[in-house]
């Protein structure tokens, strides 16, 4: 009986091949899909946020405007600068006495409305839009014969914030029960 002894490193290089095999398969099954997870539950939340800020600009806009903006830098700027919005921010609420800002911080603590351009995922800018409807009155003599069409154009009763990354949004463009509320409340 010939017995053949293999040499040692042999089986050590077996082994450390299989602890490198093992490693990654920890990291590939169970780690980075964690990590993955994590970063998606930041990124919806963020960008809710974010959402959220933007639909308190647009309910300040419309106190001040009577309409709601189609326009994100406006609405950006307008919290920025407007009078009205640093008193509001700065404030507090004379019933409960609490603070009466209705910006909600972000997920590193503070309120930045330069961040609220962007989706925190893609760096995409979040779309807005209002709506225009136009209303005709039709004025008729007593003879039945039209006198005149007269038309109202209104824009901006209802505006809609979509995200670029998902099918999260605020407002609706054709319902006014969907006002101010977002998909995921």
């Amino acid at each position: 009986m010939n017995l053949r002894k293999e040499p040692w490193y042999i089986h050590a290089v077996l082994i450390v091949i299989m602890l490198i095999l093992a490693y990654v398969l920890i990291q590939v099954a169970i780690i980075q899909p964690q990590e993955i997870m994590e970063k998606e539950k930041y990124y919806k939340s963020e960008s809710r946020l974010r959402m959220m800020n933007l639909r308190e600009a647009q309910i300040l806009w419309e106190k001040k405007h009577k309409s709601f903006s189609d326009n994100i830098d406006s609405l950006i700027h307008f919290i920025k600068t407007d009078e009205m919005v640093a008193a509001v921010i700065t404030g507090t609420d004379s019933i409960t006495g609490r603070p009466s800002n209705p910006f909600k911080v972000l997920t590193h603590g503070e309120f930045n409305p330069d961040s609220l351009y962007y989706s925190p995922k893609s760096f995409l800018k979040f779309l807005v839009q209002v709506d225009t409807s136009i209303s005709r009155d039709t004025v008729i003599n007593a003879k039945g014969k039209i006198l005149k069409v007269d038309s109202t154009r209104k824009v901006g009763t209802k505006y809609v914030i979509l995200s670029p990354d998902n099918d999260d949004k605020i407002g609706d463009l054709k319902n006014d029960a969907l006002r101010n509320t977002a998909s995921w409340e």
